[in-house]
């Protein structure tokens, strides 16, 4: 994928890969090497009991999102895969739009930290999520 194409080409695109999130409905509001952002809209289906969205889709949103920021940071033609993913929960996300916002910490030849902070719709921190990509050489067929 080219880091060239236009913004909202490169957004969709990315999108497009990780059918997963479409379908939870994720979106990227940017996309880049040093910074990738990320939103999940709450629903009720996505919901645990009262109301709050369900952790695993909150992992889903810092793991989609971190996973992007790593595969921006790639060598030409190489992969990557999540191989350790902690997250911390500060706070429920009740309503409105939880936000993901991803920096790399470490881009190496053999492995990508990634640092994933989701927020809140009032911008309060309600999770953070390191996660360690490896980078994987393509495979000889």
């Amino acid at each position: 994928m080219s880091d060239t194409l236009p913004e909202n080409d490169l957004r969709a695109q990315l999108l497009s890969a990780v059918p997963f999130a479409a379908h939870l409905g994720i979106a990227f509001q940017e996309a880049g090497p040093e910074r990738v952002e990320g939103t999940l809209p709450w629903s009720p289906e996505l919901c645990t009991a009262g109301g709050v969205l369900h952790g695993g889709a909150l992992m889903a949103l810092a793991d989609t999102v971190g996973a992007v920021c790593a595969y921006l940071n790639l060598p030409e033609g190489e992969a990557t895969s999540t191989i350790e993913s902690k997250t911390n929960f500060l706070r429920a996300v009740r309503s409105g739009t939880a936000r993901a916002v991803a920096r790399p910490l470490h881009v190496g030849g053999s492995f990508i930290v990634v640092q994933t902070e989701v927020y809140d719709d009032q911008g309060r921190l309600a999770g953070q999520t390191t996660q360690t990509q490896a980078v994987l050489a393509p495979r000889s067929k």
